[in-house]
């Protein structure tokens, strides 16, 4: 079982211990398995995908884990919720955003957009993680622990240059500070690399425009940007570009993935490019494609082409 499998599944049975009041699984069974799974569906309204994925994790900690099998489990409340179709912009709509910013805001959303990024995975990247010469980014730790390998527009190529000139002079001067502990990072790279959180690879690429207190040690560090100036930039150029979707980090990557395979791209690759555990995720893109419902043309569209 992947390492992706293995977290799901944990956050599950550890939402079914504490959802029976942190009972031992081994004094539960199908009647308790039953109500946790009714209550998934009508309190909490999930997908049926996550609600199969749920039933999956208690089936295998049941069966291989406590190898006390389930068995019938009975009836229960299947959820009928769907996962929604995702938000996505026009072309012209993302020449719009894009028109409306300018400098480290500018190059976030081209990077989100441009690369497919979830916004954490966008925030987190460091210096060393853009491979300008093969136009590559390197995604570390992404969701469910995956690393990856996603594609960079050259036409970025002098922006990020010109970006990078400005963190490493950003890092001379925090070297001047006094209690400057360079940037955060993980501890176990601390312990391996420790003096790397001084070295202008391992900066942020979009560093935070303040140093912080490490309440720990009380020395300052330099930690990424926050998540929140992400949103409020995009959703503020949104608005003044008359888009009247919802635009979030998040919409940029929808509209990345459907981009990519109205150009033709194999929904390999793209599954590959998002960085997605399983093929049916990506295809939900395959519904929003300006073709229509799987590449049909209306009936209409003929009937009213002939007047």
């Amino acid at each position: 079982m992947g390492g992706l499998h293995i977290r799901t599944y944990l956050h599950w049975v550890k939402y079914f211990i504490v959802f029976n009041g942190k009972k031992h699984p081994e004094a539960m069974g199908a009647d308790e398995v039953r109500s946790f799974l009714s209550h998934l569906a009508v309190e909490r309204e999930v997908s049926k995908s996550t609600q199969a994925i749920a039933l999956n994790a208690l089936v295998f900690l049941y069966d291989k884990f406590l190898q006390r099998p389930l068995g019938e489990i009975g009836e229960f409340r299947h959820s009928k919720r769907f996962a929604k179709l995702p938000t996505v912009l026009t072309r012209s709509e993302v020449s719009k955003l894009l028109a409306e910013l300018e400098g480290t805001p500018l190059l976030l959303a081209s990077i989100a957009y441009g690369s497919g990024l979830r916004r954490m995975e966008l925030l987190r990247l460091r210096l060393k993680d853009i491979d300008l010469e093969n136009l590559q980014v390197q995604v570390w730790f992404g969701k469910g622990g995956k690393h990856r390998l996603t594609t960079l527009a050259p036409e970025l190529v002098p922006q990020i240059q010109h970006h990078r000139e400005k963190i490493a002079l950003l890092l001379n001067e925090d070297k001047q500070v006094e209690g400057f502990d360079g940037s955060t990072m993980p501890e176990a790279l601390s312990r391996k690399y420790p003096r790397a959180r001084f070295d202008l690879p391992w900066q942020y690429l979009f560093p935070s425009s303040r140093l912080c207190v490490n309440p720990d040690t009380g020395k300052l560090y330099r930690h990424h940007l926050h998540e929140t100036a992400l949103s409020k930039r995009l959703k503020f150029a949104g608005r003044k570009a008359g888009i009247e979707k919802t635009v979030s980090s998040h919409t940029l990557r929808h509209s990345f993935a459907t981009h990519l395979l109205e150009s033709g791209a194999d929904i390999r690759t793209v599954q590959e490019q998002l960085g997605h555990f399983d093929v049916k995720t990506t295809e939900i893109y395959t519904h929003v494609l300006k073709r229509g419902a799987r590449g049909v043309t209306s009936p209409l569209s003929n009937l009213l082409s002939k007047d």
